[in-house]
């Protein structure tokens, strides 16, 4: 792969900051920094221009959050506004498409074109051939973001990158987080450099293991086979090695080899068996204690929120990528007309439900009480 130059001056005119400003500024209208660059925007983009031109940028003082995801606790480094995460996402805008172009199809982030949908759409299709798949192998680095080797990363983007002045800024953002090792979790860019950390791994695996149905979403992984000792000989023997010798990463214990058909394989929020798909279940009991919720309120005479308005919308889109027509007839369907009544009360568009649920809407609740339904959740 010939490496590129010339970046450098184009993260640093004023079209490209103004481009990155629009992007950084996305859902957070209300923060003291996006309404003080708004208020001038051309004063504040020549600042950024001229302190990257002159290379005084610093970087600023990381704000550190612990926050409790799926009953684990991630430690989030987030930067200041002005001038950090504009001029990240001018980075981002003139070496996205570089880095993309490392990616195998198989990589999947959260990451335009490379979200959940897309990893949800290649693990069912990998298990349609049910032959090819009948064991599978689940990995999960351990602590991936705060091991990644800082020196591994900044030779991985010379070999991509010739432009002097870019790779000194990278490598400024890059040894900016306290410690010697790790990048932050929190930052669009680390999403970008964390993938393209492991994306010669996923080219091996393919090009030299000659394994076709794999499906990696940042650190964790799945690969399939029609031979369990193929797996297990794969992982012992070259996957751990690679990790720690090429890496310096390694698996959490959790990694296993099972027969798909036995137990599903449990990935991005669903379970996948052979021929159909489901909702994982805590997602499910969440839903249901939701809906239910919404239910209440609306029996109650009560008038659903926007978050609540919100959260209807997001486990439509949830239960869209799975089997469970059920679950929307039984818990979403009685909704309606209370996301009716909102929408109708806020002037919106009509509503729109999913097509794969779209038929006849109950336009009145059922006559089971809402208590007896709230019960069930314990039975689950």
């Amino acid at each position: 792969m010939l490496r590129v130059g010339y970046l450098y001056e184009k993260i640093c005119t004023i079209e490209n900051i103004r481009e990155a400003h629009k992007h950084a500024r996305k859902d957070k209208l209300f923060y003291k920094e996006v309404k003080m660059v708004d208020s001038d925007p051309d004063y504040y983009f020549a600042q950024i221009r001229d302190i990257l031109l002159n290379h005084t940028y610093k970087v600023g003082e990381y704000i550190v959050e612990v926050i409790n995801e799926s009953g684990k606790d991630r430690t989030l480094m987030k930067l200041p506004y002005f001038p950090d995460r504009i001029i990240q996402w001018a980075i981002i805008l003139q070496i996205e498409t570089h880095l993309a172009r490392t990616f195998t199809f198989h990589t999947c982030a959260s990451l335009p074109g490379r979200g959940q949908d897309r990893c949800i759409k290649l693990t069912e299709a990998y298990l349609r051939d049910v032959k090819a798949t009948q064991y599978c192998l689940k990995i999960d680095i351990h602590h991936f973001y705060p091991s990644i080797d800082r020196e591994i990363l900044k030779q991985k983007l010379r070999r991509i990158f010739k432009d002097p002045e870019l790779l000194w800024l990278l490598d400024l953002i890059i040894d900016s987080p306290p410690g010697d090792r790790g990048i932050p979790i929190g930052s669009y860019l680390s999403q970008y450099l964390a993938n393209f950390y492991l994306s010669d791994l996923d080219h091996k695996i393919k090009e030299v293991y000659h394994f076709k149905e794999v499906v990696r979403y940042m650190d964790d992984m799945t690969l399939y086979s029609s031979s369990k000792k193929r797996l297990q000989f794969f992982l012992h023997n070259n996957l751990m090695w690679l990790l720690d010798k090429e890496y310096h990463l390694e698996l959490k214990g959790n990694y296993q080899v099972f027969p798909v058909d036995d137990r599903g394989v449990d990935f991005c929020g669903y379970v996948f068996y052979h021929g159909y798909t489901r909702l994982r279940r805590r997602t499910k009991e969440r839903m249901i204690e939701r809906m239910l919720e919404l239910r209440k309120k609306y029996e109650d005479g009560k008038m659903i929120t926007e978050h609540d308005f919100g959260t209807f919308n997001a486990y439509q889109g949830i239960l869209s990528h799975c089997d469970s027509f059920h679950l929307w007839e039984k818990y979403m369907e009685p909704v309606i007309p209370a996301i009716e009544l909102y929408r109708k009360t806020h002037k919106m568009k009509a509503y729109k439900v999913h097509p794969k649920f779209e038929r006849r809407i109950t336009t009145s609740l059922p006559d089971d009480t809402i208590y007896e339904q709230m019960a069930m959740i314990n039975d689950l």
